[in-house]
């Protein structure tokens, strides 16, 4: 790997070196720019990243990587992204799940990487809903990426198929927790996007998790001659009558440069470029989590539990908001095991990770004991709330550790902790500010694969398609 020397001037700034911005890093180092990427912190990946602790090595917000395609496969956003950033398939080494499914009291889906399993499913379950389902999968199929109404429930939508309440509430609960800002439903352009990355292509796994899917990025960034600098937050975006002109950074340091690209999100690059306000502050999501995570004496296999995934709701109907009372919501959550992989790497330990819905207004008015105390109510919590529909882990539980909307906030500068950033999204990228620019959740596309794409696209549309056309 070619180390990049450091500079004061960049063609290039990019903040945040998560999934969009080292996909964005590369592409812009590609074209011959001079690219820095830089990192607040001492690790890349953002929200999908890795952290050690306890002499084990955890991953960090990979459920799965969605928009899963075989090899060969062209046209799907997982071959672009790879063919834009020059990186081989195999490089990533996924891995299939076995096979994932919605929970509710009184009825579950089944789904797979083959569309036709979950088909099949809502046929059987749902007989008189058969030929609307039918109609809902052909009208989203048939509708490309980005062209999806961003002001539309998708709620309203899906009921313009289905009249079934329950099969709604069935269907919209995994692509929900996957990515909606938005309490209780999301933008229909948001979920064309999450339909077709989980339903139609699905879930896969780097070997390994998320540190080589992240060596794979960081490599390609310096062969590009890229530059990532972690441990280098930004303080502010300086700018002038004419758009940017630099960035300071947060050791009163500043760098040149005439574009910054911001993954920091929308509310947050405002106060960062010193133009927000009350409104813009408003605009702040609110839907946050904690993940609780648990290493095991044995496999989820052993106990026999199979799924890779399990979206589940404890209650009737969807529940999918911030806690009105209280700092945690366990009626309503995602399980997931990551050895329900193909093609994992051996480990003797066992892995379960069970997110819930939290209150960061909570969370964040805990002191240090109380804060301590959330945390070990979270994890005894989830893990028992999941009983009704899979294993007793907790005898089976060596190691746990948890993340809140407060570490969510320290590590990623999110207001809230809000994982999926603001409700309102910015499809262009575009701000007020000239050469200033969105990449990542607030610009709209979703997960692993579209936080890629994000980057790619802005990378290519707003600094890329200028200098050669």
């Amino acid at each position: 790997m070619a180390k990049s020397p450091t500079f004061d001037r960049y063609d290039t700034v990019v903040i945040g070196a998560g999934m969009s911005g080292l996909a964005a890093g590369i592409r812009l180092a590609q074209a011959g720019g001079r690219v820095a990427v830089l990192e607040r912190h001492s690790l890349w990946g953002g929200l999908n990243s890795f952290y050690k602790k306890s002499g084990r090595r955890w991953d960090v917000g990979l459920h799965a990587l969605t928009n899963f395609v075989p090899k060969g496969q062209r046209g799907h956003p997982l071959s672009k992204v790879l063919r834009q950033l020059r990186v081989p398939y195999d490089a990533l080494q996924l891995g299939e799940q076995k096979g994932s499914r919605t929970v509710f009291p009184d009825a579950q889906l089944r789904f797979s990487n083959d569309f036709e399993l979950l088909r099949s499913q809502v046929h059987e379950a749902f007989p008189a809903q058969a030929s609307g389902f039918d109609a809902l999968a052909a009208a989203v199929a048939a509708t490309p990426i980005g062209t999806g109404d961003d002001q539309a429930s998708a709620r309203a939508y899906i009921a313009a198929f289905v009249d079934d309440a329950l099969l709604i509430d069935l269907l919209l609960h995994p692509l929900l927790w996957y990515g909606s800002p938005t309490p209780m439903d999301m933008d229909h352009a948001g979920f064309v996007v999450l339909w077709k990355s989980v339903y139609e292509e699905g879930f896969a796994r780097p070997a390994g998790g998320m540190r080589p899917l992240l060596d794979v990025l960081r490599a390609r960034l310096a062969d590009e001659g890229g530059e990532l600098r972690t441990n280098c937050g930004v303080a502010a975006i300086v700018h002038g009558s004419h758009g940017v002109t630099g960035v300071q950074l947060e050791d009163g340091s500043e760098l040149e440069t005439q574009r910054v690209l911001s993954s920091a999100g929308w509310v947050e690059t405002m106060a960062l470029s010193g133009t927000s306000s009350a409104a813009i502050e408003d605009e702040a999501g609110r839907i946050s989590f904690v993940e609780c995570c648990a290493k095991l004496d044995t496999k989820p296999s052993d106990l026999g539990h199979d799924d890779t995934i399990v979206f589940y709701n404890l209650t009737p109907t969807t529940i999918y908001d911030a806690p009105a009372n209280g700092h945690l919501e366990l009626r309503s959550g995602v399980l997931c095991c990551p050895d329900n992989y193909a093609n994992q790497l051996p480990d003797p330990e066992g892995t379960a990770r069970i997110t819930v819905l939290a209150s960061p207004r909570h969370w964040n008015g805990f002191d240090d004991a109380a804060y301590a105390t959330a945390k070990q109510e979270a994890f005894d919590g989830a893990f028992q709330a999941v009983q009704s529909f899979a294993p007793n882990f907790l005898p089976h539980v060596t190691v746990r550790d948890a993340f809140t909307p407060r570490t969510i906030t320290h590590f990623t500068g999110k207001r809230n902790g809000a994982v999926y950033g603001a409700p309102k999204k910015r499809p262009d990228g575009a701000t007020p500010i000239d050469g200033l620019h969105l990449i990542g959740t607030d610009q709209g596309l979703l997960g692993i694969v579209g936080a890629m794409m994000s980057g790619i696209q802005v990378a290519n549309h707003h600094v890329l398609a200028p200098t050669t056309s």
